[in-house]
């Protein structure tokens, strides 16, 4: 008997192969979220859906030659694509933006981190690619189709309308999907990574023309509600160091979970620790970080402008020469010298060019540094020489000052030196957990030193000495670990939010009101609260924090991807939670049964137009506009 054999052209086969591979890193190798069944049965036909639609375009080359070309190298690159993304996520627990490809002048220093990311077993993901460029070129003549023109435009419908299927269930599933498009992984949960990279680009186009077409009529409605956020009365602390030296530590990667904690049956930050309790520092211990995908750098915007990072990128990079009136600036209008050190080099982040833009009357970077092989590590100098080498510089500025330094010990994947070490690793199956308390301890020290060095320089009793951690250090991708750690059964989305607060001090030689402060509080609320301690008027500026002394606040603070926390309450995940017990809403006791919607709903709100008016700030760069003197 003879059976007919069937051919399966080989834009057909891809479309399977790269559906089932791309679906396997969607379930088991992000960590997405899935809540229900129609999320699932999205999640499952979206990478097929993506894959027929770029690989059926094959069909349109005459040539048998050139439609086996395409096939090959469409699967190379979209593979390449969902690698970069995914050993991205391992870091991050996000997804690559257009506007991180520009920012490659990183990548230099990234080294170490990147080939932590990368395992052994990767190489499998690249078992479908070998597999069709293997048929493509042995069976070229089975594998590739010649469809008349009317197959042709079959095969383009077809995509489409399996498109446009797609994008109805995700409508169906999270309306508004496009419009509310702050969280990422939702976008890539419900139309996929590829079509997510396409609307990100459509994004990105359209942000690129918003300055072309502002005319700052934007900003009296933006002003009026930073108005709003504001006391009509000072705070007690008003002027309080009026006319001393700022020396703001930001230090890498610190998070509260640390602060009074032990690992090992040994403190991690024993320094720290004493500054909690000391009669001149005021510690803040609901202090969130709000960076997004700049981390450092984002940090550093938000404390220089009070203003909120963009939902995609780093603005040192997008942004890097729009017109601010950033703290450094505010303060050389006072008379005071404004520096920063890091030792790094002055192209990360592009910092050269973006602290042009914020201020800064001279940066210290590597070159103002000597770095050797025995002081440094991982990201580069060490902090207790980092500290140490900076004392000379300090010393030689002009007073009043205000200096910022950046450590770098505490970095992903927090690699030390065993003579480094004053406490050993934790017991997890996290290296990067376990290998984060001895960093942690090491910057700990390296901030203990700095202190007593400014004493010893003369340095101490003039400053108003801050620290705060910049962002989070351990990642979603270690919640097994941190569960382990904390000793709790899961990490629950509740839970990851209160894992963002990073510890913040003010330390003011010599006040003697130092206390606990326990109000929901965040990087952008930074700025306000320097200048008034320094006694500096804001009336005339824009920004949206408050004095983090003031009796008068406005109660939350924003996550850059629309979640936040406030007094009462968290919003993430759409879910409203009671911040004191953790519970979620419908399940807490002091809700009731007539309330018709969540009480997180009217903060929501506030967030949504208070992101967006930072957005419109830094797109259409409005501050161009704006005469900050108050003259008309």
């Amino acid at each position: 008997m003879n059976v007919k054999r069937i051919k399966i052209p080989l834009f057909i086969i891809a479309t399977l192969l790269f559906g089932v591979k791309t679906y396997i890193v969607y379930r088991f190798m992000f960590t997405i979220e899935i809540d229900n069944s129609m999320q699932e049965l999205i999640l499952l036909i979206n990478p097929f859906v993506s894959g027929f639609l770029v690989f059926a375009l094959s069909v349109w080359f005459k040539k048998q030659s050139r439609q086996m070309k395409f096939l090959r190298y469409t699967a190379l690159i979209g593979t390449l694509i969902l690698y970069f993304n995914l050993v991205f996520y391992r870091s991050f627990t996000d997804f690559i933006t257009i506007p991180q490809l520009f920012q490659g002048s990183n990548m230099g220093d990234l080294g170490s981190s990147i080939l932590t990311l990368i395992k052994a077993y990767d190489i499998f993901l690249f078992l479908d690619v070998a597999l069709i460029w293997y048929l493509s070129k042995k069976n070229a003549g089975s594998s590739a189709v010649k469809y008349p023109r009317s197959g042709k435009v079959f095969a383009l419908a077809m995509s489409l309308v399996l498109l446009a299927g797609n994008f109805f269930l995700a409508e169906m599933e999270r309306p508004q999907l496009f419009t509310r498009a702050f969280d990422r992984e939702y976008l890539v949960k419900n139309i996929g990574l590829f079509n997510y990279h396409i609307y990100d680009f459509a994004v990105h186009s359209k942000v690129k023309t918003q300055r072309v077409f502002a005319d700052g009529t934007e900003l009296p409605e933006i002003k009026d509600y930073v108005d709003s956020l504001r006391s009509d009365k000072q705070s007690d602390l008003y002027g309080i160091a009026e006319g001393k030296n700022v020396i703001f530590i930001s230090a890498e990667s610190l998070q509260t979970f640390v602060i009074n904690n032990e690992v090992n049956g040994e403190e991690i930050t024993p320094f720290l620790n004493s500054l909690v309790d000391d009669k001149d520092t005021y510690y803040f211990e609901n202090f969130y970080h709000q960076t997004m995908q700049g981390k450092t750098s984002d940090s550093e915007f938000l404390t220089a402008n009070s203003l909120y990072p963009l939902p995609r990128g780093a603005v040192f990079f997008t942004h890097g020469q729009n017109d601010y009136h950033a703290l450094p600036e505010m303060l050389n209008e006072e008379g005071y010298y404004t520096a920063s050190f890091h030792a790094n080099n002055k192209s990360f982040w592009n910092r050269d060019q973006m602290y042009d833009s914020l201020g800064f009357d001279h940066f210290y970077g590597d070159e103002s540094y000597e770095v050797t092989k025995d002081n440094s590590i991982g990201w580069g100098l060490k902090d207790k020489p980092f500290f140490e080498q900076s004392i000379k510089y300090l010393q030689a500025l002009d007073q009043p000052f205000y200096t910022k330094f950046i450590t770098l010990t505490n970095h992903f994947p927090f690699d030390l030196d065993e003579e480094d070490r004053s406490i050993e690793p934790y017991d997890s199956n996290s290296n990067t957990l376990n290998n984060y308390f001895p960093t942690v301890r090491y910057m700990d020290e390296s901030i203990e030193q700095f202190f007593n060095q400014l004493k010893d320089a003369g340095l101490y009793e003039d400053s108003i000495i801050i620290i705060m951690g910049d962002h989070y250090g351990i990642s979603a991708n270690h919640n097994n670990a941190m569960s382990q750690y904390l000793e709790k059964e899961e990490i629950t989305p509740y839970d990851h939010i209160q894992l963002q607060r990073v510890p913040f001090f003010i330390h003011i030689p010599g006040s003697g009101k130092g206390k606990v402060m326990s109000e929901v509080s965040g990087q952008i609320d930074i700025k306000p609260t320097i200048l008034h301690l320094l006694g500096i008027d804001t009336e005339n500026d824009i920004y949206f924090g408050n004095d983090l002394f003031s009796d008068d606040r406005k109660g939350y603070i924003a996550q850059r991807n629309g979640d936040f926390i406030s007094d009462k309450y968290i919003s993430t995940e759409g879910i409203c939670y009671n911040r004191e017990t953790g519970e979620p809403i419908e399940e807490d006791q002091t809700i009731t049964e007539t309330d018709t919607e969540s009480p997180c709903t009217a903060i929501e709100e506030k967030v949504t137009n208070e992101l967006g008016y930072s957005d419109d700030i830094i797109y259409g760069d409005l501050f161009r506009f704006v005469d900050f003197t108050g003259s008309d």
